[in-house]
């Protein structure tokens, strides 16, 4: 008896596709097109200014044959491919790299002088003058062009046009401050944002098609299923993903991503205000204090004689506060209050206006003089802290200084804020002085201010400062 063998299902060819690993076609990154236009806008700029300085450098140096042969071709190779070296063509906060342009179009100087000097060894055959012309014209040309480049994309971004469509994913507690951050940026256009613990990815991934997104933004990392699906997905699409960490209190400097064996890891720059920083910092105050003095002097006076004139007492005003490292020390400040203001206080503490009850605040106290108020309203009451600040006791810009009163209800984590010099001004009394009425926010302030803090930062806080107090705003 003839047994037949089983019929076999044929096998089916595999499926590349189904491998994640597999290749396919990749649709063309999104944005790469801007991306390329934004490369070939500031080469061709680049191309231009130095070209241009090298123009005027013949016409106003030295008639020299710097290159002979050669040609003046080393004269844009060196210093583009040196600026495309560092990274000044890679994104749009490289092309405002301005310390990077400085240094990289010296050493292009350097390699010129060096190639010039080794060309006919023992003859220089490029004059001085044409060196320093040039030198000084490329990095005055370029840096005007990049400039005035970065404005005019600053206005396109301003008007809506231009911008960046991204998407969000996380948790709604990290979505909804990562869309405020993004959207101060003013350069993105945020498209909508998902929570892939309530939506399918595949459903999200296809929407975030439909919509032409450039780019996403994932906030909660732990939000992610499957971040391998996630980003491999997103990679065929042509889409970017970045990681931001909503969930940490980082600081806000300068940072690069290092590998610690296969997990990445983030190396932030040295510490704020230690060290030379420190003295940068009060060889600063130290000018700008003095100067306030000179060109003010008359208006010191004249508050002077007012306060003589409206109330009873001494001019100035001096109480004991708590400084660096919980030291106390005399603050200077012109009176706005009647001499008996600090018995007067325990009587008002009922009436405090801050939520915590740390700080003392009321906008109808009974304390202040006639002119007290127009000095506090225009800040005019802190005009002899310059002192303090060239007794170096106080910086003009850091956290507030408290009386012992306030600093006494202190929690644990407040006392990261007397680690540093106190000051006249801080991002505090720029960010809505006495309309903040919750001393964490004040805190918060002043601990970014510690972990940000540059000369830059400073000098944009007093300016802030004139800004504020012209207006008016939360001053009582």
């Amino acid at each position: 008896m003839d047994v037949s063998r089983p019929r076999l299902n044929p096998t089916p060819a595999p499926d590349l596709r189904l491998d994640l690993r597999a290749p396919a076609i990749t649709k063309i990154r999104a944005g790469i097109t801007r991306g390329s236009l934004r490369v070939l806008t500031l080469l061709l700029a680049d191309s231009v200014m130095l070209t241009l300085a090298w123009e005027v450098t013949a016409a106003l140096g030295t008639p020299t044959d710097s290159f002979g042969a050669t040609g003046p071709w080393p004269l844009l190779v060196v210093p583009l491919g040196l600026m495309a070296t560092v990274g000044l063509y890679d994104t749009d906060c490289a092309r405002r790299n301005y310390p990077a342009i400085v240094k990289a179009l010296t050493l292009a100087q350097g390699i010129f002088l060096l190639g010039a000097y080794l060309y006919r060894p023992g003859l220089i055959l490029v004059s001085r003058s044409e060196f320093l012309i040039s030198w000084v014209l490329g990095l005055g040309l370029v840096c005007a062009s990049r400039l005035g480049i970065d404005l005019l994309v600053r206005i396109l971004y301003r008007q809506g046009a231009a911008r960046w469509p991204i998407f969000l994913i996380g948790h709604p507690e990290d979505t909804q401050p990562a869309h405020q951050l993004l959207t101060a940026q003013e350069r993105y256009q945020i498209l909508g944002q998902a929570d892939l613990c309530n939506t399918e990815w595949s459903t999200t991934l296809e929407h975030i098609r439909q919509l032409g997104v450039s780019e996403v933004f994932v906030c909660s990392w732990q939000a992610l299923p499957e971040p391998m699906f996630v980003y491999w997905d997103l990679q065929r699409s042509g889409i970017r993903l970045r990681v931001l960490p909503m969930g940490l209190e980082l600081p806000r400097r300068r940072a690069e991503v290092k590998m610690l064996g296969s997990l990445p890891t983030i190396q932030f720059a040295l510490p704020s205000i230690i060290g030379s920083d420190f003295w940068l910092k009060r060889g600063f105050d130290l000018v700008v204090a003095s100067l306030i003095l000179l060109v003010l002097g008359p208006l010191y006076c004249a508050i002077a004689l007012w306060i003589k004139r409206d109330s009873p007492g001494p001019v100035f005003y001096r109480q004991t506060r708590i400084g660096l490292k919980g030291q106390p020390f005399k603050v200077w400040k012109f009176r706005t209050m009647v001499c008996d203001a600090e018995a007067l206080q325990k009587e008002l503490e009922a009436s405090n206006e801050m939520k915590d009850g740390v700080l003392f605040k009321m906008k109808e106290d009974p304390r202040i003089t006639g002119i007290g108020k127009f000095l506090r309203r225009y800040s005019l009451d802190e005009l002899p802290q310059v002192f303090n600040v060239l007794a170096g006791e106080m910086s003009l810009v850091g956290p507030r200084p408290f009386p012992m009163r306030d600093v006494e209800r202190f929690s644990t984590h407040h006392f990261i804020r007397q680690e540093v010099l106190p000051g006249i001004t801080g991002l505090w009394q720029v960010s809505g002085r006495s309309d903040i009425v919750d001393f964490e926010d004040v805190v918060r302030l002043d601990v970014a201010y510690i972990q940000n803090w540059s000369l830059a930062l400073d000098f944009e806080i007093l300016l802030q400062t004139i800004k504020v107090v012209l207006a008016k705003q939360g001053a009582y």
